[in-house]
């Protein structure tokens, strides 16, 4: 409860301990006392309510956990120059903007990326990222310890509390793991799904160019 919540509490608990002893003190109760009596303590009453009202309205912050591993950068190094600058500037950006931890990205089997706080490595998609790539939207698990299935990001760092799964088309997935349960917001899926979607085409041309079939010539 913060400062201000606590000091509205103590005014109404006072102003409501006030009016009892002004009541049970006075050597006679008029209909006038009564009333001044009943208004106080509605007010005294609306006090604390308020104080239990605001400090549901600004809760406190999940703290943020302490991940083992070092912060570094894991790059491909047979990736062509423009996507390697894309995709350093756009990890750089998800995590000073967001409260992202790591960010990985796999690709067709491999992970081409990895950046923040490393894990052991090793990452392969499972169930959740297979349901991701079915829908093609994002899931958002807000707290890990909450979803039998979190085995599957054992490649990110140990301890890891929140995981968007961000599916790039049906081949890849980005995944954004953040410091604290429930620290993502709608802005920031939508930043990743956003970059998700510049890097689709990018990733795509890795395999060359698609060439279509000749035609087979007209019969005479």
């Amino acid at each position: 409860m913060g400062l201000a919540a606590r000091l509205c509490l103590s005014a109404g608990v006072a102003g409501l301990a006030l009016c009892v002893v002004n009541q049970l003190t006075a050597p006679q109760l008029s209909p006038a006392l009564e009333r001044a009596g009943v208004l106080a303590s509605f007010l005294a009453v609306g006090l604390m309510l308020v104080s239990i009202l605001w400090t549901r309205a600004v809760p406190v912050a999940p703290e943020r956990v302490d991940l083992e591993g070092e912060q570094g950068l894991r790059l491909a190094g047979d990736l062509p120059e423009p996507l390697r600058q894309e995709l350093a500037w756009g990890s750089q950006m998800l995590l000073t903007a967001t409260p992202a931890a790591t960010v990985l990205l796999h690709w067709q089997g491999r992970t081409l990326l990895e950046r923040g706080v490393l894990g052991v490595g090793g990452f392969a998609p499972g169930a959740i990222c297979q349901r991701a790539w079915s829908t093609g939207k994002a899931i958002g698990l807000v707290n890990l310890k909450l979803y039998p299935g979190r085995e599957e990001f054992q490649g990110l760092p140990s301890g890891i509390p929140a995981v968007i799964v961000q599916p790039i088309g049906d081949q890849g997935v980005l995944l954004l793991a953040g410091w604290s349960p429930r620290c993502f917001s709608r802005s920031d899926e939508t930043w990743l799904e956003g970059w998700s979607l510049k890097l689709r085409s990018a990733l795509q041309e890795l395999n060359g160019p698609v060439v279509s079939p000749p035609s087979e010539p007209a019969g005479e």
